[in-house]
């Protein structure tokens, strides 16, 4: 299976790094083509600019700016999105990656002015992220980037496509044994995905 791991993390020495080892690992060691996205490594823009705002459904070229991008997530059968919760959600960069990809025409297409998913080629969907917080200040937040993958990124991909979710909390107390511990869970399920 064709895989786009969207990676968003600057610190290389970072445990987010070491959880963005262990999904290439688990997906490697599974037999898994695996296209590695470091957003932060390629230099990706998140800033979406005035001209491509007002081109935003302009279906003949509002993908140019974003052009290789687009091919890889259309080339992609999984999805993967590896990242630290940042303020209760996606660090920058990835936030401005979906608001720049994830394009009419793109993930979703309008029909009699319904939104409807397009990245039917997306057959599965996974995160892996920590928290500096307990899960339960998540859930007083409402956890956005959780309903953000489980809800609205799946909305867009194929309708049998379930969302893995896997999350480290409390990183403002994990300990060694916590950090392996889920590192060891993470690889083994993206040798599974």
């Amino acid at each position: 299976m064709r895989v786009l791991v969207l990676y968003a993390h600057p610190d290389p020495a970072s445990f987010g790094a070491a959880l963005h080892g262990a999904v290439v690992k688990g997906l490697t060691e599974a037999g898994h083509e695996v296209d590695d996205c470091d957003l932060y490594a390629e230099g990706f823009d998140p800033v979406l600019s005035q001209a491509e705002r007002v081109g935003y459904h302009d279906l003949a070229s509002n993908i140019d700016p974003v052009a290789g991008y687009v091919a890889r997530l259309r080339a992609a059968e999984a999805l993967v999105l590896c990242f630290p919760v940042w303020n209760y959600g996606y660090p920058a960069i990835l936030k401005g990656f979906f608001d720049r990809v994830f394009l009419p025409g793109v993930s979703f297409k309008l029909v009699d002015g319904k939104v409807r998913p397009n990245l039917w080629n997306i057959r599965k969907l996974a995160a892996v992220t920590s928290y500096g917080g307990t899960r339960w200040r998540a859930l007083l937040m409402g956890d956005p980037p959780r309903k953000l993958v489980k809800r609205a990124v799946r909305a867009v991909c194929h309708p049998t496509a379930q969302p893995l979710y896997l999350a480290h909390y409390d990183m403002n107390r994990a300990t060694p044994e916590s950090r392996a511990r889920f590192l060891g869970t993470v690889e083994k399920k993206m040798r599974a995905l």
